[in-house]
């Protein structure tokens, strides 16, 4: 049975999903949510995800929310990107936590006001701020993978998934991939791996459809 996955490709959060299960190997399809035009505010989508968000993984009588949730499927199914020792398991939970409570909540945040926003109505105090808590992050990130190729162990995780999932985003919100020397690497390393695309090749929607 194909799974599906409600999603959008301006989603961050739905691309940590999308790109698990296009490395995973597994047989999925995307399902576009119009998120700019209210979709997720529906009665319908309600009844799909109660908390009015996308991404939704659909496999059979199987309902998902939340990307980490996802990912940890994947690997429930699969065996991939889980970590191989217990230490590892641990490891791979600790860094998908910290990103999304340390950066992808904030990258995704700033970006949406950034970009998303009228220019009349972008809150330029909330971004500055924004943009220096996500320096820190950027900066704690840099300093773990000086030495390493992965964020934990020898391949690639969810951890790894998990705080890719705003970096490739070509808009503005405050990161340049060349300013970091050691997350350039790891993101050069993670386009390298068989399947890997670009969140607006992996999943419809981007801000030109609606230029």
């Amino acid at each position: 049975m194909t799974i599906k996955l409600h999603c959008f490709g301006e989603s961050g959060n739905a691309y940590k999903a999308a790109l698990a299960l296009e490395l995973s190997g597994l047989d999925w399809e995307p399902v576009h949510v119009d998120f700019f035009n209210g979709a997720t505010r529906t009665p319908d989508y309600l009844a799909l995800n109660e908390m009015g968000e996308a991404p939704v993984l659909v496999d059979g009588d199987v309902t998902l929310t939340q990307s980490g949730v996802m990912q940890t499927y994947v690997t429930e199914k699969t065996g991939k990107f889980g970590g191989t020792t217990e230490a590892e398991r641990r490891e791979v939970l600790r860094w998908m936590f910290w990103d999304n409570h340390k950066m992808s909540s904030q990258a995704g945040m700033t970006r949406f006001l950034m970009n998303f926003l009228p220019e009349d109505k972008r809150p330029q105090p909330v971004i500055d701020f924004m943009q220096g808590r996500l320096a820190s992050a950027y900066k704690v990130l840099n300093r773990h993978l000086e030495s390493r190729d992965w964020i934990v162990g020898e391949a690639v995780t969810n951890a790894d998934l998990s705080c890719c999932g705003y970096l490739f985003y070509p808009e503005p919100f405050g990161f340049d991939r060349a300013q970091w020397t050691h997350i350039d690497r790891w993101l050069s390393n993670i386009e390298a791996l068989s399947g890997w695309k670009h969140p607006y090749d992996l999943m419809p929607g981007s801000p030109a459809d609606r230029a």
